[in-house]
């Protein structure tokens, strides 16, 4: 075994391990902690690809910015968890059945599912890169050419769960004032002026 399969064994392992951490991991803290030690391994398993844009995309907005975004979100938020873990019996009964039709059809597919005779020369086709182009451009040309609307329906997957994310922590406080627009902008000239003299308050 070469230094580059035991690397690559080394970074797939570490990377399976940490992603179900991720989910195991009782404190969200740590959950942050174990996906940014995923995002490490797969920048590493990048590098052994031959991809090092992505991977210093993953090192650099995934772990330098979103995972910490994740981190502060958390800690700042004190989102309490045991109340949430409370509602989570009502809903085990369907969250059970949803996971049970979706290991069903991963079964279906995965059961009947044959690699083509041509699938490798047509994958080789149609991520070809041509002699002198850097990795980057190779990399544009692919996402802003061939897969496009893939790349927009990425962006407003993210979108969606950006704000379903925002709907999900959001807690009204009863006793916090609130900035009311409305009232603000249709609110009559009722204003009383007086006349104070210098030195003297109202």
């Amino acid at each position: 075994m070469g230094l580059t399969q035991l690397a690559f064994y080394v970074f797939a392992s570490v990377a399976v391990a940490s992603g179900v951490l991720v989910i195991l991991a009782r404190n969200p803290v740590h959950s942050v902690l174990w996906l940014i030690l995923a995002f490490f391994s797969s920048a590493g398993l990048m590098v052994l690809l031959g991809a090092e844009f992505i991977a210093m995309l993953l090192v650099i907005v995934y772990v330098g910015a979103v995972a910490v975004l994740f981190l502060f979100v958390v800690m700042m938020l004190d989102v309490d968890f045991a109340e949430l873990k409370r509602g989570l019996a009502a809903y085990l009964p369907v969250g059970a059945l949803v996971g049970l039709v979706l290991l069903v059809e991963l079964g279906l597919v995965f059961g009947h599912w044959a690699l083509a005779d041509a699938a490798p020369n047509a994958r080789a086709a149609a991520f070809a890169i041509e002699g002198g182009v850097a990795n980057t451009e190779a990399l544009g040309r692919i996402i802003y050419d061939q897969y496009l609307y893939m790349f927009q329906a990425a962006g407003l997957i993210l979108l969606v769960a950006m704000i379903g994310a925002i709907v999900l922590t959001l807690r009204h406080r009863p006793h916090i004032k609130r900035q009311d627009v409305l009232a603000q902008i249709y609110r009559g000239r009722d204003v009383e002026l007086k006349d104070v003299e210098p030195g003297q308050g109202v």
